[in-house]
């Protein structure tokens, strides 16, 4: 069989093929040339002015880091989508022949594409309600991280590990959203257990010492808060509230858990341990 088909090869004519269809090849080709110069260009330009529009509104101060990266993304996809149209009208296909067949194809398109869709129109309305931007530091669709990214499709997200997660926008805005940047302000709660031999007016006088030694604790919306709260099993537990900027929420937090276990230890407060006690009854 290899050997008819080489044979059937050799005795074709190439010459008068290519002599009687010369004029259509050379028009299919400059087609097919023309259509990849307008992609190749097409391409690199929509990346091009996306990166110029993102550059264009991060400068600005008046507009949002967030609208800049999402701008960016809606003119990258607006500008390829016309680039792969302007390729299909090399091939001599009308914008008239276009639309219609985008009309016929949109209920499929559609029913394919709910997600895609979705995720789109959920972009555009996190653009406009603004639950969160870029920097903020969220919860939501069940995942935590920082906002490094808003796009028409996606929000991405990296932890503090500095893993990349992304979230499609729809799951994005379709729950519960926790946004711990949302207010400027944030307030810092740590309970401390004393044991019930241990005086406590001494260990909140020495929980205020250390709040009021911190700069960064503010007195607005609120001074410190102190108290007794609850007589646990195995301690008497004291709470410290105290308001401080959000930028600076851990590390105060971190700093007065440490401060105060180290004034207690120099005063003889003692923190004590759950206990269990078990007692025996002998029978005879």
């Amino acid at each position: 069989m290899l050997a008819d088909l080489l044979n059937k090869i050799s005795n074709i004519d190439f010459q008068e093929i290519w002599t009687s269809y010369q004029d259509p090849i050379l028009a299919f080709g400059f087609k097919v040339l023309g259509a990849l110069v307008v992609l190749i260009i097409g391409l690199s330009v929509s990346g091009w002015l996306s990166k110029l529009v993102r550059k264009w509104v991060n400068k600005s101060a008046n507009i949002d880091d967030t609208l800049g990266n999402f701008f960016a993304s809606l003119v990258r996809w607006g500008i390829t989508a016309a680039v792969f149209i302007a390729a299909l009208q090399v091939f001599g296909v009308q914008a008239t022949s276009l639309v219609a067949i985008l009309g016929a194809l949109t209920l499929a398109i559609g029913l394919s594409l709910q997600g895609a869709l979705g995720n789109i129109a959920s972009g555009v309305m996190i653009m406009i309600f603004r639950p969160y931007k870029l920097g903020d530091y969220i919860t939501t669709a069940s995942v935590s991280g920082t906002v490094k990214d808003i796009n028409l499709f996606q929000t991405v997200l990296a932890t503090p590990d500095n893993v990349k997660i992304m979230v499609p926008n729809a799951q994005a805005i379709d729950g519960a959203i926790t946004n711990y940047s949302g207010y400027t302000e944030r307030r810092v709660d740590v309970t401390f257990g004393i044991d019930y031999s241990d005086d406590m007016d001494k260990a909140i006088a020495l929980i205020n010492a250390v709040i009021e030694a911190d700069q960064r604790i503010l007195s607005e919306p609120a001074e410190p808060f102190v108290k007794v709260v609850n007589l646990g099993d195995s301690s008497v537990d004291i709470a410290s509230r105290s308001w401080v900027m959000a930028d600076d929420y851990w590390d105060v937090k971190f700093d007065i858990t440490k401060k105060v276990k180290e004034a207690f230890d120099a005063n003889g407060i003692s923190i004590p341990y759950p206990h269990t006690t078990i007692e025996q009854k002998v029978t005879k």
